[in-house]
């Protein structure tokens, strides 16, 4: 930019500069707000910061610290300039990242944690790093709501907290939190100033609240205002809690809801019922998320049944619905694939439960007009092979039978290199991501008798010319084997934009 090197670029009037930074990326306009005071002013006009997008934490945590408090004088910062005018909300907040014990009464608790090289952490300080990074969180989550509770222009809130791993057995709930230095008090003042927000927002179109540890309760959305309860179209409530944090009436206010995401089992035939109200806007995206772990406290037998989701479709006719099933077993599975539920995108990942062949096959029959995206993902112990005692390698009908899969990601369960060729011909360009790990491709002990050269060099070779695309397989499968509950929350907000 000629104009930031001179007198002449002091001397433009302010409505300019602010016209000028509107042609620039984020990242240049702070640049270019170092020419002068007046740059620098101008640099924080509303109309130029519309949209916010911040990842707080989740860095190299091998030290003793294990938070990320370096991170909040810049995110005080940036809400304290932003927070209320900003519309469009994005954060992810990530309070620690590596290995790390929660707070337990367990007197088994008190052994030294076995660290690579023989050597031994004390679990004292694994308790003083839980407890940093936790507080350093409900102090993150205090600065965002204080300076956006009064913010009447926010039309999109979407927060993930990245607490996954600071489960330590099953679900982890805010009870935790009240073990932090005035615990109690913060979790009070969040929850609270998160009913303010709901209660003074005007123009809400989209919220979602992922696993914000002590944020969201059942009450909660009973504070949303009227005005907002008309414009909201897309709501999304998850938590590591057992309880529904939606109400049928409160559920019942939102009539323009066109997306929604929240716990399987929360999805109750009279949450369904609702849905299908003709007096409402259609519902086209549904994203239900089933943990195993969470079953023996919320069974399935409270959930939708068939002839509810069918009252659903014939209503919203255009729905498709996303599922991701945590360590669910096989027999559950096939509970809940109800035959008129309009699935198109299963995720299924495990560590210890299988998915059966049965399981697949069922899959295939009844989705072959709507499954787009397949993701089955294991990791545990050993690679089972789904075909044997088959003629037919289920994931080869699945693919040949589901007519619209694009999307087709496979780790953990053995996948024969045939097969694999077979998968790419059958659906050739049309399936846009194949991701397979190295480890899960197996050949056939006989390959070599009538394949010439390196065999896994033939099996890229054979697959990119399927797919008319150079294709390889995964080589590190930590980058399919990603954190589920990140994962369903970046899957679903591209699943609901994508309507």
């Amino acid at each position: 930019m000629a104009l930031c090197g001179g007198v002449g670029a002091m001397a433009l009037p302010s409505e300019l500069i602010v016209h000028i930074f509107s042609f620039l990326s984020d990242r240049d306009k702070l640049r270019a707000s170092a020419v002068c005071s007046r740059w620098r002013e101008c640099l924080f006009y509303p109309a130029l910061w519309t949209e916010l997008k911040l990842r707080i934490g989740g860095g190299d945590t091998g030290g003793c610290n294990g938070s990320s408090s370096d991170e909040t004088p810049k995110l005080e910062f940036l809400m304290r300039k932003f927070g209320s005018f900003v519309r469009e909300l994005q954060l992810e907040l990530a309070p620690v990242e590596g290995n790390l014990s929660p707070l337990s009464n367990d007197p088994s608790a008190g052994r030294m944690e076995q660290l690579p090289g023989g050597q031994e952490r004390d679990p004292q300080q694994l308790s003083e790093r839980w407890r940093d990074a936790m507080a350093t969180y409900l102090d993150q989550v205090l600065c965002v709501f204080t300076t956006i509770r009064n913010n009447r222009n926010l039309q999109k809130l979407s927060l993930y907290g990245d607490t996954f791993i600071l489960q330590q057995e099953g679900l982890l709930d805010s009870s935790n939190l009240h073990q932090i230095h005035q615990g109690d008090k913060k979790i009070n003042e969040i929850q609270q100033l998160f009913m303010e927000l709901l209660s003074n927002s005007r123009q809400l179109r989209w919220l979602s609240c992922s696993f914000m540890l002590g944020l969201v309760t059942p009450c909660s959305l009973a504070c949303l205002s009227n005005p907002s309860a008309q414009t909201l179209q897309h709501l999304c409530l998850l938590d590591h809690q057992l309880g529904p944090l939606i109400s049928p009436s409160e559920l019942d206010r939102l009539s323009n809801l066109h997306s929604l995401a929240l716990d399987f089992s929360d999805f109750t035939p009279e949450l369904c019922g609702l849905l299908a109200s003709p007096r409402r806007a259609p519902l086209h995206r549904l994203s239900l998320l089933l943990n195993g772990a969470a079953l023996e406290f919320k069974p399935l037998e409270g959930t939708a049944k068939e002839d509810d989701w069918k009252a659903l479709v014939r209503v919203s006719a255009n729905l498709r619905v996303y599922i991701m099933a945590l360590e669910v077993d096989s027999s559950e599975l096939l509970r809940v694939l109800k035959p008129s539920l309009p699935l198109e995108r299963l995720h299924l990942d495990s560590y210890s439960t299988l998915v059966t062949d049965a399981t697949l096959e069922l899959i295939s029959q009844q989705y072959n007009k709507t499954l787009t995206h397949f993701l089955l993902l294991r990791d545990g112990p050993g690679f089972p092979d789904l075909s044997v005692n088959r003629n037919e390698d289920p994931l080869v009908l699945l693919v040949w039978r589901c007519t619209q899969l694009a999307v087709l990601v496979i780790h953990g369960y053995t996948v024969w290199s045939h097969n694999l060729v077979a998968i790419s011909r059958l659906r050739g360009s049309s399936l846009r991501i194949l991701t397979v790990s190295e480890e899960s491709i197996y050949f056939d002990p006989d390959q070599s008798r009538y394949v010439e050269g390196d065999p896994v060099h033939c099996l890229v070779k054979d697959v990119s010319l399927g797919l008319g695309r150079v294709w390889h397989p995964c080589l590190d499968s930590s980058v399919v084997l990603s954190e589920p509950t990140q994962h369903f929350h970046c899957e679903l907000h591209a699943f609901s934009t994508g309507m």
